[in-house]
């Protein structure tokens, strides 16, 4: 279900990024219950960068080195394995295909949350990934991609929690909900129940494992990273039922950064040939299940 979701959230995402389409044909819409593309087949093939996609010719950026923030603690969009020899990831795995289309190269800097929004606004990266939501009060300090995919707003508790709703746990005045600083989620949950039953801390895993200790009573966590760090939890920790709000993700870069119009051209291009498609089978997919005790701690 939560595949049919994030799946759901990129359809229409591109329907949004897409141009106006010519009047309606009376071709039927494609059907919405196909099962998920074969994960075992070849990516899609991409042409050369500057040359044409369809009708539209992608900017060429030349090879630039183009720095990417990431937090490395933020499954499944960025972490690092245990015994890994590189950091994996959906922003990992979307730049480095970005950067094909574009002819660029992605130099992804480990950068703390949520200092990596000012990082990116004082023009010290060109860009940050790390799911960040697209909100009007980070727009006067930064620009932002075209959104690349819509995530919900969950609570996580405890298996063996008797309360099963998000509801239950906002009425009741002496649960605690935590989540990372700096964060829309963090906002929500102030705005829900109050500054006094919030706990905030430097990384989502760091409220994840307060909550597996019972410290803590749910932790609200967008949806899509919610189902990484529950991952080999999923035998003490539960999703409640109850969407609490949603949040479009956009790429973030200096005001005013000639890099964004490449990109949007470049996430269209993701939608239409499906690699946004094949990313969520592979990060939110059923056969995804690295949690937080699979990924090295980092600093910050």
């Amino acid at each position: 279900m939560t595949l049919i979701a994030v799946i759901s959230a990129l359809t229409l995402v591109a329907a949004a990024c897409s141009p106006a389409e010519p009047a309606a044909t009376t071709e039927p819409a494609p059907a919405t219950t196909q099962p998920a593309p074969d994960t075992t087949e070849a990516p899609p093939t991409t042409e050369a960068p500057g040359t044409t996609t369809g009708e539209t010719a992608l900017p060429d950026l030349g090879g630039r080195t183009v720095t990417v923030g990431v937090e490395n603690a933020y499954i499944p969009f960025n972490y690092i394995p245990i015994g890994a020899d590189a950091p994996e990831g959906w922003d990992y795995d979307a730049w480095a295909y970005i950067c094909e289309l574009l002819n660029c190269v992605p130099e992804f800097v480990e950068s703390a949350w949520p200092a990596v929004i000012d990082i990116v606004a004082a023009g010290d990266l060109d860009t940050a990934a790390d799911g960040i939501s697209i909100t009007d009060d980070r727009k006067e300090i930064v620009d932002y991609s075209d959104p690349y995919m819509v995530v919900t707003q969950k609570l996580i508790s405890q298996l063996e929690d008797e309360r099963t709703t998000a509801q239950e746990i906002i009425d009741d005045p002496a649960a605690v909900i935590a989540t990372q600083v700096g964060t829309t989620n963090f906002e929500l949950a102030v705005s829900l129940v109050g500054e006094d039953r919030v706990q905030a801390f430097d990384q989502f895993g760091l409220a994840i494992q307060a909550l597996i200790a019972g410290d803590v009573d749910a932790v609200i966590i967008d949806d899509a990273a919610g189902l990484g760090y529950i991952g080999e939890n999923a035998e003490v920790l539960k999703t409640l039922e109850g969407d609490l709000q949603s949040d479009p993700l956009g790429f973030i870069f200096p005001k005013g950064s000639d890099l964004v119009d490449p990109v949007n051209q470049a996430i269209q291009v993701m939608f239409d040939d499906g690699t946004m498609t094949e990313l969520g089978v592979k990060y939110f997919g059923p056969d995804f299940d690295i949690g937080y005790e699979d990924i090295e701690e980092v600093g910050g």
